[in-house]
């Protein structure tokens, strides 16, 4: 067998041994590709799972907080007393909407006297104390009850307006932060005040 024909089978043979190679390389390749992508779908079926369980889990908390919530509103219901019966005695739909009156009015009023909404909804100023604590308690109404007997409402996106305030100053004074709060929180009563 002369050179050239020897160099010939030898370039051949080198030629074929380089494509079977390639040919594996790519095999290789599309199993290492095809094994990322199941477990790229592995991963997202998980994710899908957790997320799904989270949701499940959120709806769950969610319909407890409502179920707990309504207890608490039946028993919020059940206290409001009334004094005398007879031809003016309240039905379950007149005291729910005194409650809804009572809020309304706090939120529209803004900074409101104990006594003064005790006697607009015929409560003794104990009681009336303790309906606004149980609607603070239950993030129905938001606000402080001073030491003269007033409660100031701030809404929730006043607060949030405060605490705004606060993370973009960082440190401040007590009365630094008092300042602000006059241009950041309305005293003034809303327009739609319940009469």
């Amino acid at each position: 067998m002369g050179k050239k024909k020897l160099a010939k089978l030898q370039a051949k043979a080198e030629a074929r041994a380089a494509r079977e190679q390639e040919l594996a390389e790519r095999e290789e390749r599309k199993k290492r590709e095809e094994e990322k992508e199941k477990q790229m779908d592995e991963i997202r079926r998980q994710q899908d799972a957790e997320e799904k369980a989270r949701e499940e889990k959120e709806k769950a908390e969610q319909e407890e907080r409502e179920r707990k919530e309504h207890e608490e509103y039946l028993k919020l219901k059940e206290s409001f007393q009334v004094e005398e019966e007879g031809f003016d005695a309240k039905s379950e739909e007149e005291k729910e909407n005194l409650l809804k009156d009572f809020v309304e009015y706090i939120k529209n009023t803004k900074v409101v006297n104990v006594d003064e909404l005790a006697a607009k909804f015929k409560l003794d100023v104990p009681a009336a104390v303790e309906k606004i604590k149980y609607f603070i308690e239950n993030d129905i109404l938001t606000g402080v009850i001073d030491d003269r007997g007033k409660f100031i409402y701030i809404a929730p996106e006043e607060l949030e307006s405060v605490a705004r305030f606060i993370n973009q100053r960082g440190r401040i004074s007590l009365s630094e932060l008092a300042s602000y709060s006059n241009q950041l929180i309305s005293l003034k009563p809303s327009e739609s005040i319940a009469s």
